[in-house]
């Protein structure tokens, strides 16, 4: 079990920043990968960003954080961030914290979610 626990969201005008933050409730790397995800109203949970806790770290970007946004861990402190710079409108939405665990990622874990609004 892995309990994500995220904090960091809020109202931030458009072109503004905000850094999001997921606390692992275990060491990460006993977990596979993190990710961010975002769900706005009316459309489906999309990937933004995930982040392999072993083998380099490798990342991986929506197109629409690319350039943007930045996904990194702090080993030590089991917490996975999400950098957000140039923030749009569109960016608008609950962002939920993933992690993936167990041989071919059998089991994923969401933690509750933390509303980002961008306004204009």
């Amino acid at each position: 079990q892995v309990q994500l626990v995220e904090s960091g969201g809020g109202l931030v005008q458009a072109g503004g920043s905000l850094r999001l933050s997921c606390a692992a409730s275990r060491n990460i790397f006993s977990i596979n990968a993190m990710g961010w995800y975002r769900q706005a109203p009316g459309k489906q949970r999309e990937l933004v960003a995930s982040i392999t806790t072993t083998s380099g770290g490798r990342t991986n970007y929506a197109e629409s954080a690319k350039g943007r946004f930045t996904i990194a861990t702090d080993n030590a402190k089991n917490t996975v961030y999400l950098e957000m710079h140039s923030l749009k409108p569109e960016d608008t939405a609950v962002y939920y914290c993933n992690a993936v665990t167990g041989m071919s990622g059998a089991y994923i874990y969401w933690g509750q979610g933390t509303q980002v609004t961008v306004s204009s």
